[in-house]
Parts: C-alpha cells; structure tokens; sequence
C-alpha cells in the first residue's frame, strides 16, 4: 500500500507546524513546551481522517536532510504507534518514502533497530508533559498490517463524515476569487 504525506513538521524542529485547512498555507501552531524535539519528519497522510478528527498523522523516515513543510513524500507504512492523548486516539503511521533504495530493508516495524523505536517512543510519552491540560495516556507500537487497516479506516472514516462534504464545498469555491464572508449563498 502506498499513500502521500503531507510534511508539516521538519526532523529536529521543536516547532510545531500544521496546514491551516481554510487557507491552505502553513500555520505555526506552537512551540513544544519541552526541550526535546522531532525525532523524524511529521505529517499526515492525506485523504484520511483520524479518530481525532484530523487527518492521520504520520512520521516520514528519510535518510539524509530533513524534508521542509508543505513537501508531498509517495510512501509506504512500516508500523505504527497507537498513542491516546487528552482528546483520545492519536495514532501516529511510521513510514518511509517508497523511492529510496537505501530504506528498502525497512519492511515491517521489527526491522527498525530498537533504539530507533524507543527514541520515537520518548518524545511521543514525553513531548506534552509541560502543556497545561496536555497529556499522553496511552501508547505502544503495532506492525504494518495493523497500521495499513488503520489507514483504512481512516480513509473509510473520512468518506463517511460530514468533513468529507465540507471538504468539497471549499474545494468548488476554491475557483470563485470572491472572499469567502462577501459569498452568498445561491
């Protein structure tokens, strides 16, 4: 199964960055309270929609320079962590780009050296420790068969809400260059 992400986040950052969904440009959400920062690069798989209510996020292994916002990587899911925060599932799709040869090995989550794992683990239990009403409840890895019915879902989940409609609305008036509060409704 392969799928695009999204990047909003780059490898190292402690900024968090998310696409602003009414605009379509790269908003800065926050900077993480806690020193640590992301241990891969960040996104989300696109056409999904995750138990959160926001697109399924997912973290891009890539072997060289970090990406940079707004860049679209094709990939392939190795694993996932399920994770629940304060709002509840917030599962998050490890991946590597299907073109790089150099990360063909990396098949299922077992192939990934333990200490790879445990350092993305950390930052996940740790990264909104010093966030008022934050929290990390929950969290353990699944392989790629699980994270592939996950995505799934995501995108089953996606087809059946009301976003879904939503979506395309802002989508047909994204050719009409009237601002959105001068619309009618016809």
């Amino acid at each position: 199964m392969e799928f695009d992400v999204l990047i909003e986040i780059p490898r190292g950052s402690r900024n968090k960055y998310e696409v602003d969904h009414e605009t379509g440009r790269m908003r800065l959400d926050r900077t993480l309270f806690t020193s640590t920062q992301y241990p891969a690069d960040y996104g989300f798989i696109e056409d999904t929609l995750g138990e959160d209510g926001d697109p399924l996020d997912a973290l891009v292994l890539v072997h060289g320079d970090p990406l940079f916002p707004g860049v679209l990587v094709r990939c392939r899911a190795i694993g996932m962590f399920r994770m629940t925060d304060e709002k509840g599932g917030d599962d998050k799709v490890l991946a590597v780009p299907t073109a790089d040869p150099r990360l063909e090995h990396l098949r299922d989550i077992h192939h990934l050296p333990e200490f790879d794992r445990l350092e993305i683990q950390h930052f996940f239990e740790v990264y909104k420790e010093l966030e008022p009403g934050k929290s990390v409840e929950g969290a353990n890895w699944v392989n790629r068969r699980e994270a592939e019915a996950e995505i799934d879902r995501s995108r089953t989940r996606l087809a059946e809400s009301p976003h879904e409609d939503a979506h395309e609305a802002e989508v047909s008036d994204s050719d009409d260059q009237t601002p959105v509060e001068n619309r009618r409704e016809q």
